[in-house]
């Protein structure tokens, strides 16, 4: 990670007039919604999860956040985790990463095992499991795993300011004793010479990452480099510009799986969702957001995260597409 300083930490961004109004309406009508999806019940720890939970955080580019309802209750990231994996890989590698993993929508389920076969081991994007284990195996290289998962907790701790984030270890277990179709991915790539370190050792760090656990508030807080084109608010540089421009770009075209495109289409924000409920959704030079509500979609996203965010969308014209939206100066 490079130390040279940032100019533009604090930026007056777009906030919208009453964006605590905005989100404590948001928060009010989702608590209202009986539809609340299903909890992702293969994971036993997951499953135990109250669905009437629901959370929002908004950092936005000026230095404020504003939260509503369950903001500081800790839940799983669990996928949202490959988006931090990501950028310690490409700091570590760089565009050599994309040898190894595509940077095009799937069109298939995150842990689907199809287009494997079909592409010689190299998946798709970093964002559905197969990609991710492949950049897992990338951020090993010189490490044990407990020397791996320590770079990445110092990280997200470093990104959110907050040195009580953590891994879940009982969500850790669930994953490992659950994980065959993962166990799978990792053992058809190793075949393929995709996986360079063993697959019980790439696994098990995998597994723990995606049990980190965070609130709304510590998520939307370490989203912020992605709205301030790679810069954290302390004045240092996470990534360059570009990098993290190229991150938001996936977020937006591979970050909801094979519902990429109708997030897109609903919501207008790059962003990341999690089996755990959680998205972050990140609006280029003026908010980082995240929403939690355990109870899934059919394609494995947040049920009524993703419609608080498209209400969001709506209220503040916070949409990459949208005219209303102009980058901060």
């Amino acid at each position: 990670m490079t130390t040279f300083s940032c100019h533009r930490l604090r930026t007056p961004g777009n906030n919208p007039p009453g964006l605590v109004s905005i989100v404590a309406r948001i928060c009010e009508d989702i608590q209202s919604e009986s539809d609340r999806g299903q909890v992702a019940s293969y994971i036993p720890s997951l499953a135990r999860v109250d669905p009437e939970h629901f959370g929002m955080a908004v950092a936005t580019a000026d230095g404020g956040i504003v939260l509503g309802g369950s903001a500081d209750v800790g839940f799983s990231i669990q996928s949202i985790s490959k988006v931090f994996g990501l950028t310690l890989a490409l700091g570590k590698v760089g565009d050599e990463l994309w040898k190894r993993v595509g940077r095009e929508p799937s069109g298939t389920a995150f842990n689907s095992i199809v287009q494997l076969e079909q592409e010689a081991g190299i998946p798709r994007n970093p964002f559905i499991n197969a990609g991710a284990i492949v950049v897992t195996d990338v951020n090993l290289g010189g490490y044990r795993p407990r020397e791996a998962l320590g770079e990445l907790l110092r990280f997200v701790r470093y990104l959110a300011e907050d040195e009580t984030i953590a891994i879940d270890d009982e969500v850790a277990r669930s994953e490992a004793q659950t994980g065959f179709r993962n166990i799978a991915l990792a053992n058809y790539m190793r075949s393929f010479g995709n996986l360079v370190h063993p697959v019980e050792l790439v696994l098990g760090t995998y597994f723990h990452q995606c049990a980190i656990a965070m609130t709304c508030r510590q998520l939307a807080l370490a989203g912020r480099y992605l709205m301030l084109d790679g810069c954290h608010p302390d004045g240092g540089r996470v990534v360059p510009e570009r990098r993290a421009r190229r991150i938001n770009a996936l977020m937006l075209t591979c970050g909801h799986y094979d519902a990429s495109g109708d997030f897109a289409f609903r919501v207008g924000m790059p962003g990341k969702s999690g089996v755990g409920g959680g998205i972050l959704a990140i609006v280029p030079g003026s908010a980082s957001i995240a929403v939690w509500s355990p109870g899934l979609n059919e394609n494995g996203n947040s049920k009524l995260g993703s419609l608080a965010l498209e209400r969001l969308a709506e209220a503040t014209g916070w949409s990459v597409f949208s005219a209303r939206l102009q980058p901060a100066r």
